[in-house]
């Protein structure tokens, strides 16, 4: 019954692993054919929780087509990780809506969050089979 376990541990792990191979290949596409350029820091916004105030950043930037695009950060912390009128490098695709700001946490988050559950599930399902058939 807890080879079971030990299953569903690996298969859940694979399944993230997946995941995260996929998110780190969408970022990896979007740095090379997505289109660079700046973006203006033009609001901070509250967000009330438990431990007080996070800030959530809102982006606007000019695309090729000289149209104003907006955008909230997808992540807010406090503090406040810019300050309004500062400016940061995006990355946004050309044929999706995806805008990604150019920081290790800003294009991988995702990839890291998965791997980060993935790696003690693999480590304990797939760690139990190898060292059971000894």
């Amino acid at each position: 019954m807890i080879e079971y376990l030990y299953l569903g541990f690996l298969i859940v792990s694979m399944v993230l692993i997946y995941f995260a191979s996929k998110q780190y290949y969408n970022t990896k596409h979007l740095i090379h054919n997505g289109i660079k350029t700046n973006a203006k820091v033009i609001d901070l916004i509250k967000i009330s929780s438990d431990d007080g105030y996070t800030y959530k950043p809102v982006f606007e930037f000019t695309d090729k087509t000289d149209r104003k695009i907006t955008f909230k950060s997808d992540v807010s912390s406090s503090p406040a990780p810019y300050k309004i009128g500062e400016t940061v490098k995006i990355v946004y695709s050309k044929k999706t809506d995806e805008k990604k700001v150019v920081s290790f946490w800003g294009l991988y988050r995702w990839t890291i969050i998965l791997l980060c559950f993935a790696s003690p599930l693999l480590i304990i399902g797939g760690g139990y089979f190898l060292y059971s058939k000894t």
